[in-house]
């Protein structure tokens, strides 16, 4: 008896130090990496949320929508993002009440009425090319006047040469004819998917684009053209009689007259970049050294001889065009201004 209970008392000691030794190994772990059991979901003894309960938890989860703020507070200094778009974006990407019409075409109507567009456009310069055709010798004496009186002569050094001079003037001619046609027609078919700010832009810009052509057809033919033609008679004179090709000189007088007219552009040019927001007014004026180098180089490109006078009277007025189409950009900004301010 006396063995039994030594017996259950050893074990019940051993048991007590081993579980003293398993509590000792246990302080040993730091704190920190100790874990304590948690329970799953499938255990957890947490009420579950109900439509009746009332709190974030209630109902579906996918109707809590916390609330942001609408604008993040900043650190001093700093500036938050403009949300203003960019003029690409602007054009691109219009807001609705620029749009001026909710209509809808399909693709072959836009297609059809292309097709008949380019077909009245087409017309119309065929017959004005053959209504100067009509009239191409009147017209070959009108563009032989800035040196008939100089006593240069015209020589036909080719069979055939002549008629086929007077086509390419009756071409050109037409073609200036039918450009007010033809511009309509181009213009009819684009404003529909133009925006307001756009078409108010429209008008002025054709408008102008073909007065500016006009008149530097009209300066190449009274300024430019007759000074061109009386250096190279100057030079020759006393040396060799000047006989010209009429092919060659109708060349040099048309293609004069029609760079000067495309040259005469430039305005246009610097009011849709300043429009758009590319360029301002103040940037264009800054820049007027590399202008005065451009429009040489331009005028030297531009002017088919290569005498320095002709070049100089083509550069001046293109510096100009440029001052006054950096004035008239200086003018739609303060007017924007205006605008916004009111």
């Amino acid at each position: 008896m006396t063995m039994l209970r030594a017996s259950m008392l050893g074990r019940v000691r051993s048991g007590q130090c081993a579980s003293t030794s398993a509590s000792c190994r246990l302080a040993a772990v730091p704190s920190r990496l100790r874990t304590r059991p948690t329970r799953s979901c499938k255990d957890s003894r947490l009420p579950k949320a109900t439509p009746e309960r009332e709190g974030p938890l209630a109902g579906d989860e996918s109707e809590f929508e916390p609330e942001l703020p609408s604008q993040i507070d900043l650190p001093e200094g700093w500036e938050q993002p403009s949300e203003e778009k960019t003029a690409v974006q602007k054009f691109l990407y219009p807001d609705e009440d620029e749009l001026t019409s909710d209509f809808a075409m399909p693709i072959w109507d836009h297609l059809e009425e292309l097709r008949e567009r380019v077909l009245v456009g087409a017309l119309a310069a065929a017959v004005a090319v053959l209504t100067c055709f009509a009239f191409s010798k009147d017209l070959v004496v009108f563009l032989e006047a800035p040196v008939a009186s100089q006593g240069v002569r015209f020589l036909q050094l080719s069979p055939g040469e002549f008629f086929f001079t007077t086509l390419k003037v009756a071409g050109y001619a037409g073609l200036l004819l039918a450009t007010p046609t033809v511009l309509y027609e181009i213009v009819a078919y684009v404003v529909p998917g133009l925006t307001k700010s756009e078409k108010d832009l429209l008008a002025p810009i054709v408008f102008g684009s073909s007065i500016l052509f006009y008149i530097g057809l009209l300066f190449s033919y009274e300024i430019l053209t007759p000074a061109a033609l009386n250096f190279f008679v100057t030079y020759a004179d006393g040396a060799v009689e000047s006989l010209w090709s009429i092919d060659q000189y109708f060349e040099f007088v048309l293609v004069l007259m029609l760079s000067t007219g495309l040259s005469f552009q430039v305005p246009i040019i610097q009011i849709l970049l300043g429009n758009t927001g590319i360029v301002s007014s103040e940037q264009m004026l800054k820049q007027w050294r590399f202008v005065v180098v451009g429009a040489t180089v331009a005028a030297a490109i531009l002017t088919p001889s290569t005498d320095p006078f002709t070049q100089t009277l083509l550069a001046v007025p293109l510096i100009g065009l440029y001052l006054g189409g950096a004035g008239v950009v200086r003018i739609f900004e303060q007017r924007k201004l205006a605008q916004g301010a009111a």
